[in-house]
């Protein structure tokens, strides 16, 4: 963002990106549980549009610009707490929504934001040519105000979830109503607080290590991408062009990977786990790159795979706790997934500054996600061990008399 050119010393404009960077990303991640919280307890309508108003006042009170603290408070933590409370009801609500086509509607919900990566940055130089940093934030602010308008679009859940819900109880005998209303106000989807029980679940600690691991990956290319295209020698305005192919692939991914999972062709979690492996496999080949060609197709690849896995990573979460928990899992998945995100970037700029060279990172990014991957398929077993339990308990008991059973017997003498 070059603010230096409205007459903002480059020094401040590196202090003023990481200031509203950093803050929004933490806070948005921390304040997940929080905003699950609220939907439970209210509608996701409520807390989209709060989410829209506290963007808002984040970007209009950052118009003051009074000092780093200042920026800090408002385009950072309030930017970030508003972003939190709009994304999470929003993925989560889509989940909710759909249900035989749930990966496909997901991946068009998130492809948006591959599009407003590509479009956003020229726009906002733009804007900042025209009218200055400080007008550019509020005329951000005043487009975010939008949000508020798609939060009103957003339908209670109440009767959705109870129709969801009810594919996770048991059949009702007919004629034993009573006892299907007892099981339907005992359903999970009762709870009015964020259901903290679900890390003594097995089947979401293991998908949660694998958001951890997966998020100290992820952070990575953005990162060291373009550092390492100028320790290339390659020219800077061919190293921004970088960051939009990554942002076009990505958009591709994301509706190509949620068509393929809507044929329901491969179990979503063995599709993740694909995913995950030929990142990791990008990531490793991508160093071996010496030339602003070959930096391009394996950044391609990369961003092309990327998009693969956020297209679907919501979709196996909601399938591993069930949707009657989903908006809990979903906060939690967040708050915990956070910490890969904070351990991350400090462990690659370690490993870069041990190995004096940028391609270590990469390494690192693409070790991590192999590892990631091993996780999901100990959680695929852990699955299917337990439905293949749960199908012996279930089977009937086969009579091992040599004779008609009791039943029939009875049927005969009742004749008589």
């Amino acid at each position: 963002m070059c603010f230096h050119s409205q007459g903002l010393p480059l020094q401040q404009t590196v202090q003023f990106t990481t200031a509203r960077i950093l803050p929004i990303t933490f806070t948005s991640l921390l304040s997940a549980p929080v905003a699950s919280s609220l939907c439970v307890q209210y509608t996701h309508r409520t807390v989209v549009i709060t989410g829209g108003l506290l963007a808002f006042s984040g970007m209009a009170l950052g118009f003051f610009g009074l000092n780093m603290v200042w920026m800090y408070a408002t385009t950072g933590f309030l930017q970030g707490l508003g972003i939190s409370f709009s994304w999470t009801p929003a993925i989560s609500i889509v989940s909710h929504y759909f249900s035989k086509k749930r990966a496909l509607a997901n991946a068009i919900a998130s492809a948006g934001e591959c599009a407003f990566a590509f479009v956003f940055g020229p726009f906002f130089q733009w804007l900042i040519s025209q009218y200055g940093w400080k007008g550019a934030l509020l005329i951000i602010g005043g487009i975010q105000l939008n949000i508020c308008v798609c939060g009103v679009l957003m339908r209670p859940l109440a009767s959705s979830c109870l129709l969801e819900a009810s594919h996770y109880g048991t059949e009702t005998p007919p004629g034993n109503g009573a006892s299907g209303r007892d099981k339907e106000d005992k359903s999970p989807i009762m709870h009015k607080t964020l259901n903290w029980m679900l890390v003594k679940r097995p089947e979401f600690v293991l998908y949660a290590i694998f958001g951890i691991l997966a998020a100290m990956s992820f952070f990575v290319p953005p990162l060291f991408l373009v550092p390492l295209s100028y320790s290339l020698g390659i020219d800077e305005s061919w190293t921004a062009s970088l960051l939009s192919i990554l942002a076009m692939v990505d958009f591709g991914g994301r509706l190509l990977c949620g068509w393929y999972a809507n044929l329901h062709v491969t179990k979503t979690i063995h599709l993740l786990a694909m995913t995950i492996t030929l990142i990791s496999t990008s990531l490793m080949l991508l160093p071996l790159a010496n030339s602003y060609l070959s930096l391009a197709i394996f950044t391609g690849f990369y961003g092309f795979f990327f998009g693969t896995t956020v297209a679907i990573h919501i979709t196996v979460l909601a399938d591993v706790v069930g949707m009657p928990e989903f908006d809990s899992a979903l906060g939690l998945f967040m708050l915990i997934r956070s910490t890969g995100g904070f351990v991350g970037p400090p462990f690659a700029g370690l490993i870069v500054d041990m190995a004096g060279d940028y391609r270590a990172s990469f390494y690192m990014a693409g070790a991590t996600l192999i590892l990631s991957a091993g996780f999901l398929i100990i959680l695929d077993l852990l699955q299917q061990r337990k439905k293949r339990g749960s199908k012996i308990r279930t089977k009937p008991e086969k009579s091992t008399l040599p004779y008609p059973s009791l039943h029939t017997l009875k049927h005969q003498t009742r004749r008589y």
